[in-house]
């Protein structure tokens, strides 16, 4: 029997519990996931692709080992392919979320066949949240303590001495 691996990618600056749910809940269908940190010079980030690394691999320690993190430059299904998956994971909050993703969708259908993308709506309680609103709540000095991983909050508090 073949291992279902599933890609859940992002920009993940920081990670936080939102995507952790979504992660958590795949594990339902999928065997394997791998957090794949997508490489944008056209995103302004806050951490380094080490220090997003760092986060992701401590926000993951408690999966069993069936959570993977890794990064990647170019395409996400080629990305994939070469990794042995078969879908990829998106996490939606609202309306807005699905019209963009949607469009990627397809378009990643059109560039590969065989990579299906799963949408899961996320929990009620992060519908809010995303790594935006995290950055620009610490960089106002406000905490976003129970939104992300407790090593998260840690390395937040190190960039932004401010937060409570």
């Amino acid at each position: 029997m073949t291992e279902k691996i599933a890609v859940c990618p992002g920009t993940f600056d920081p990670i936080h519990n939102g995507h952790l749910e979504i992660v958590k809940r795949a594990l339902g269908t999928f065997d394997r996931i791998i957090i794949a940190l997508g490489l944008n010079p056209e995103k302004e980030t806050i951490f380094t692709v080490e220090e997003r690394m760092d986060m992701i691999q401590h926000s993951i320690e408690d999966l069993d080992g069936r959570v993977e993190c890794d990064y990647f430059d170019g395409l996400l299904v080629r990305y994939a392919e070469r990794k042995g998956a078969h879908a990829i994971i998106r996490g939606l909050r609202a309306v807005s979320d699905f019209e963009y993703e949607f469009q990627l969708a397809l378009m990643n259908r059109k560039l590969s066949r065989n990579i299906e993308t799963f949408f899961l709506m996320t929990a009620h309680r992060y519908l809010y949240v995303s790594s935006r609103i995290i950055k620009a709540t610490v960089v106002a000095g406000g905490s976003p303590k129970d939104l992300v991983p407790e090593y998260v909050l840690a390395q937040l508090k190190k960039k932004f001495p401010g937060i409570r």
